[in-house]
């Protein structure tokens, strides 16, 4: 587990697909709101869907840049903040908010719980990935409209995360933005009562 880190730099070896598929099967492992298996994966294959995603995270990348100065400007621009352009395998995952599965049971109160299904059954998936010497890198820097329009996705469905899936450079107990002084790891916990 401590070693789940957010990959980011892979090796283009190609992942079997036997081990892909086995660790696919763990998402409908999940628990989801109201049984309502609300994740929606599409895996980004064609050379023109995988540039698409690929020039969304540069365009973005590059604001998130130039809203920074200074000594942060000089970190960031350090940060590998994707490994798109070599994971050999990428899976766009949506959330369907209009799923009819479950009822609507937990998500006529709190919609967002279908969201956080979802987020669980990625964590589920991260876990078998590293358990099968695989790395993950979670790519949040996009703009998920311009993302569902160019993978061309139902109306209903809500971006959660660009999944970059591969075989790791190499294993590092210490992610990579505390290595190079983006952020330091609080050293305990924060919890209260009441």
């Amino acid at each position: 587990m401590r070693w789940r880190r957010d990959v980011r730099r892979f090796r283009t070896d190609p992942v079997p697909e036997d081990v892909l598929a086995r660790c696919l099967e763990t998402l409908s492992l999940a628990p989801s709101v109201g049984l309502s298996e609300p994740w929606r994966i599409l895996r980004v294959l064609s050379p023109s869907s995988r540039a698409a995603c690929l020039a969304n995270f540069r365009d973005c990348n590059a604001r998130a840049l130039d809203g920074l100065d200074g000594a942060k400007a000089a970190t960031y621009s350090r940060l590998k903040l994707s490994g798109m352009a070599e994971a050999p395998i990428q899976l766009a995952v949506f959330c369907d908010d209009t799923t009819t599965k479950g009822s609507g049971l937990g998500a006529a109160t709190m919609p967002e719980t279908r969201a956080y299904s979802v987020v669980g059954a990625i964590t589920l998936l991260w876990l078998a990935l590293r358990a099968e010497g695989l790395g993950l890198g979670w790519v949040s820097i996009l703009d998920p409209d311009r993302l569902a329009r160019d993978l061309d996705v139902p109306p209903g469905w809500r971006f959660i995360g660009y999944l970059c899936i591969g075989w790791p450079e190499k294993d590092d107990m210490v992610p990579e933005l505390e290595r190079e002084g983006w952020e330091s790891r609080s050293p305990a916990l924060h919890l209260e009562t009441r």
